[in-house]
């Protein structure tokens, strides 16, 4: 007898040596929230747990082909985009998930973390908000990245302005936009929901000690499982914040550099050493 399978995510992103951010991250969460994830490599990184120093892109063909032939196989239940690599990439994934309009699109570019691609910055940013922006079910950013993406280029903002760049993002076709990092008291960190009413949610967590690489790949691959498994955007998306707050909560220090969330600390018997 068949068993029932768990839910198909297909995600497109970076591949990560260290298994901090990218496709890696992604599969561990959402292999840990009962999903199943079939994997789209844009682009292979190249760093530890420092850093990322370099990127090379993948073959705008390879990608696309990698798509083109799980999708004839398998039911997909939802898309995240991740690093894109290219503008090549941009066009082949929006042209992609524009066949699936039905399926939700969870889009985290990642563009604050990624090295310098000889100038491409800006055109991949306005490709990203021109092809990939409109298409997706919920976008998240940094507040930092939040006036880049909404092409204001202000430095950080107080909250009104923040507001206007939230909601910038949303009338460009994004259904819901999570901002992270928003103002607030130094031991907090203060994430926040838009839709074109404005804010639907603000949450507020314990800022935990030390340094971090992952916690953005773990939150948006976490909010794309939930959605997966049928929970509506709000109910995800703190579903998914609590999810992330545990994983670094058990984070370990796998290398000299940052500490990497532990995605399986709900697999660990107490007292495991990290």
């Amino acid at each position: 007898m068949q068993n029932q399978t768990s839910p198909l995510i297909l995600t497109f992103g970076a591949a990560d040596p260290v298994g901090a951010t990218g496709i890696q991250a992604d599969l561990a969460t959402f292999a840990a929230m009962g999903c199943h994830g079939l994997s789209i490599i844009t682009s292979i990184l190249v760093g530890d747990t420092a850093r990322i120093e370099d990127i090379q892109v993948i073959d705008v063909d390879w990608m696309a082909d990698q798509a083109r032939v799980i999708l004839e196989d398998m039911p997909v239940a939802a898309f995240k985009v991740g690093t894109v690599g290219s503008i090549e990439n941009i066009s082949a994934i929006a042209e992609i998930v524009s066949d699936y309009p039905d399926i939700p699109l969870i889009l985290d570019p990642f563009i604050s973390a990624m090295p310098s691609q000889e100038g491409d910055e800006d055109d991949i940013l306005i490709a990203i908000r021109e092809l990939l922006v409109p298409q997706s079910t919920l976008m998240l950013a940094s507040a930092v990245e939040l006036n880049r993406l909404a092409e204001t280029w202000r430095e950080p903002v107080p909250s009104d302005a923040m507001q206007l760049d939230a909601m910038r993002i949303v009338e460009m076709g994004c259904e819901y936009l999570f901002v992270t990092g928003m103002p607030g008291e130094m031991h907090e960190v203060v994430n926040g929901l838009f839709d074109d009413s404005g804010v639907i949610r603000r949450d507020t967590w314990q800022r935990l000690p030390g340094s971090f690489t992952g916690a953005g790949s773990t939150l948006s691959a976490a909010i794309c499982a939930m959605l997966a498994n049928g929970l509506e955007i709000p109910e995800a998306v703190l579903e998914a914040q609590e999810f992330t707050l545990a994983a670094l909560a058990h984070a370990q220090r796998l290398g000299m550099g940052k500490l990497i969330p532990d995605r399986y600390f709900w697999a660990r018997e107490p007292g495991d050493a990290n």
